[in-house]
């Protein structure tokens, strides 16, 4: 079992930049790949980055593609997303999420994540 949460979030100007992280349980971090998943009001979850494993491959949204960064550190059990050039498009609901790593195209996957944080709100202000 694995327990996600996430924190960073919070109010950042057009143009600024945040970091997320989500802090794991357990000594399996490093079985599972992760995946940032957002979340707008009225709009489905969509998502935004996934790294694997071991944290060799990366995968982005072609809309946050060159301004966000995923990273893990496996020792500290923990996933990063770092978002710069932020904007209110950006505003929503971010969670965490774990799952392993099969079949084509599986970091956007979002039914195959296996488990998930409560989130962390993220503002964008123009």
């Amino acid at each position: 079992q694995v327990q996600l949460v996430e924190s960073g979030g919070g109010l950042v100007q057009a143009g600024g930049s945040l970091r997320l992280s989500c802090a794991a349980s357990g000594r399996t971090f490093s079985n599972y790949a992760m995946g940032w998943f957002r979340q707008a009001p009225g709009r489905v979850r969509e998502f935004v980055s996934a790294i694997n494993r071991s944290g060799g491959s990366t995968y982005y949204a072609d809309s946050v593609k060159g301004r966000f960064t995923i990273s893990r550190d496996n020792a500290k059990n923990t996933v990063y997303l770092q978002m710069n050039s932020l904007s209110p498009e950006e505003t929503a609901v971010y969670y965490c999420e774990a799952r392993y790593e099969y079949g084509s195209s599986w970091w956007r996957k979002r039914d195959e994540y296996l488990y998930w944080g409560q989130g962390t709100q993220v503002t964008g202000s123009s």
